[in-house]
């Protein structure tokens, strides 16, 4: 089983597939053509599961940084003899920069070696176990490289001319022990199939020489200089981090559809040794609204244009045949996403079972309904260049929220139990006809506006009257308990009720008093949700409190608690989803979106808080 933590992890993206590497130079996850493909290397779920990895053969310690504001890694590797610098990247499509990253990314792992000091050997592995691990493939020597051939895929792996790649007996691996001198560079790529294009046809291996190896990872760095030149103007408190932060963003994002995966990984679980595992390679609607205010702040209205134009195109069309609104889509805009269980590998430090597919896809979650609608209220000014129809399937949206909201479902946490009637969900169903209310011209829909208001007070009512606890002193998790729920502090942040108001300012103390771990880190909530097992604290939750402070005007606690969450980031800025109550160790799939976006989100509040406080 692997037990690298996960904060060693890096990661790298073409704006179509991802990589992890890990600090010692291995290549533990990797899937081609897509995120949610099946992985090319995934010893970060088991052994058997393959890894590339490439580190000096002597003792040695390690530096890594991202080149500028890119995605590309470098890692110097340092011994007693001398310095390597192993550069990897996932190459993106030759010349395109700006808005156009993602277009034609090759399907290629960049990987170079350079000894800038000294001699260093260097050994590299390289054991490809695709379809998850279940297919070991047949290695034969190529014009180039090496060929992977694992069922009906062919991976194409250059290597350089001078490199004698010896593999097992069984032709299922290779491996080298390279001897470097200073000013000696080598390069390695790997290839995914189908061969695209610029190969010459599909299913024509590719083989780049090291001059192309060389020049594709440079203008990898030029398109990722690119795009951040053009994208992130942010000027306020942890500038540093936001940049950062919606970078991760835009590597996270599927440019062929415009989608944003939760995550490039799966089955990273909430807790070491649990079953709380799952798969967040998928596009979720509940992250909708919060993605677009993260976008416009940190990236720029494009991305979150694309990203919106992806989810309504994506939802469209089901609420017509009377269905719910589907909680998440593939990243193709797929609806079915059915989870099976991979017995064959142990999972991260035992965490077991290992997922593919996610279960929840066709749960009842009534607050994807607010979501969609906050999202277009975000955007006011795509809505207009909206198809007729996209533009009645958002009002057709704001009339099942309006139909629906006295149901019970499943939640924004997808508990996996009994629907119940969680507060948050009817916040959001209050959120949808709220936001259509103020785009009834836009979405021409004037005509629904008086129903739309009599369901916007029926719901506000409900919520004050069952959502509220006397005993817990606070808006709790779902009606009729007392137990708390970080969802709450959503009650400010879209607008239900001022930032200042009573039950406000108490159930944000409640939250901050009763929610946390020794830290003053945010726990989704401490009651029994029928799954084995407990979780860590979750940074997004941490964020929504720094968030809900700023909002009241409680500034300098606010900064307090963002501090104590991004005090969580990796040294690259990566954030996982939770933090381990004990240790403080990494948890969840990496790099979590929702965890940058709630960085993202509260550092614009609270620049904005401090704004108002100092005055004109």
């Amino acid at each position: 089983m692997s037990s690298e933590p996960i904060a060693d992890y890096a990661l790298l993206s073409d704006c179509c597939s991802g990589a992890l590497v890990s600090v010692a130079g291995s290549v533990d996850w990797l899937c081609f053509p897509r995120f949610d493909s099946p992985s090319v290397f995934g010893r970060i779920l088991g052994a058997e599961a393959g890894f590339w990895s490439i580190r000096p053969a002597d003792a040695y310690s390690s530096t890594r940084r991202y080149l500028g504001p890119t995605l590309v890694l470098e890692t110097t590797h340092t011994t007693d003899t001398g310095c390597v610098t192993v550069t990897d990247a996932l190459a993106l499509g030759d010349g395109r920069r700006g808005h156009e990253l993602g277009a034609d990314s090759p399907g290629c792992l960049l990987r170079q070696v350079s000894c800038t000091q000294g001699s260093v050997d260097v050994d590299t592995v390289f054991c490809a176990r695709p379809d998850y691990g279940l297919t070991r493939p047949m290695l034969s020597p190529a014009d180039g490289g090496l060929l992977v051939r694992a069922g009906d895929a062919v991976l194409s792996f250059s290597t350089p001319a001078d490199v004698d790649l010896m593999t097992d007996p069984d032709a299922d691996s290779a491996q080298a022990r390279l001897t470097l001198r200073a000013g000696d560079v080598v390069g390695f790529a790997l290839h995914s199939s189908p061969a695209r294009a610029e190969a010459g046809g599909r299913g024509t291996p590719v083989f780049w020489s090291q001059e192309e190896i060389a020049r594709r990872l440079e203008d990898t760095v030029q398109g990722w200089t690119s795009w951040s030149a053009m994208h992130q103007n942010y000027c306020g408190p942890w500038q540093e981090l936001v940049a950062g932060s919606g970078r991760i963003l835009q590597a996270l994002s599927y440019y062929p559809s415009g989608a944003i995966v939760a995550a490039p990984t799966t089955s990273l679980p909430e807790v070491a040794g649990g079953t709380r595992n799952w798969d967040y390679r998928y596009s979720w609607i509940r992250d909708a609204s919060m993605t677009l205010q993260a976008l416009w702040v940190a990236a720029c209205p494009d991305e979150a244009g694309t990203f919106f134009q992806f989810l309504a195109t994506a939802a469209a069309g089901q609420l017509a045949g009377g269905e719910d609104l589907q909680i998440m889509f593939g990243i193709g805009g797929e609806r079915q996403l059915p989870e099976r269980e991979l017995a064959h590998l142990p999972g991260w430090r035992a965490s077991a079972p290992v997922r593919v597919g996610n279960g929840a896809w066709n749960q009842r979650q009534l607050d994807v309904y607010g979501e969609l609608l906050d999202a277009a209220a975000t955007l006011p000014e795509y809505l207009a260049e909206l198809a007729p129809e996209t533009r009645m399937f958002l009002a057709d949206a704001a009339d099942m929220a309006a139909a629906r909201w006295r149901s019970a479902d499943h939640g924004i946490w997808e508990v996996r139990g009994d629907p119940r009637h969680y507060l948050h969900s009817k916040l959001m169903c209050w959120v949808a006809v709220d936001r259509a209310i103020s785009l009834a011209g836009i979405l021409q829909a004037i005509e629904r506006v008086p129903r739309w208001m009599e369901a916007r007070d029926a719901i506000a009512a409900s919520i004050r009257a069952e959502g509220w606890s006397r005993a817990a002193n606070a808006y709790t998790q779902a009606y009729g308990c007392d137990d708390l729920d970080a969802s709450a502090l959503m009650l400010s942040i879209v607008g239900f009720l001022p930032a200042d108001d009573p039950g406000i300012v108490t159930t944000i103390e409640a939250i901050e008093e009763r929610l946390t771990d020794h830290r003053g880190l945010v726990y989704r909530y401490l009651a029994d949700d029928g799954m084995a097992g407990e979780e860590g604290t979750f940074l997004l939750c941490t964020f929504w409190l720094a968030h809900a402070l700023a909002l009241a005007g409680r500034t300098q606690r606010a900064r307090a608690v963002f501090e104590r969450a991004a005090a969580f980031a990796t040294d690259l800025g990566l954030m996982a989803e939770e933090v381990a109550p004990d240790s403080g160790e990494l948890l969840g799939n990496f790099p979590q979106a929702f965890s940058h976006i709630g960085l993202i989100n509260a550092a614009w509040a609270i620049s904005r808080a401090e704004d108002r406080a100092a005055g004109p």
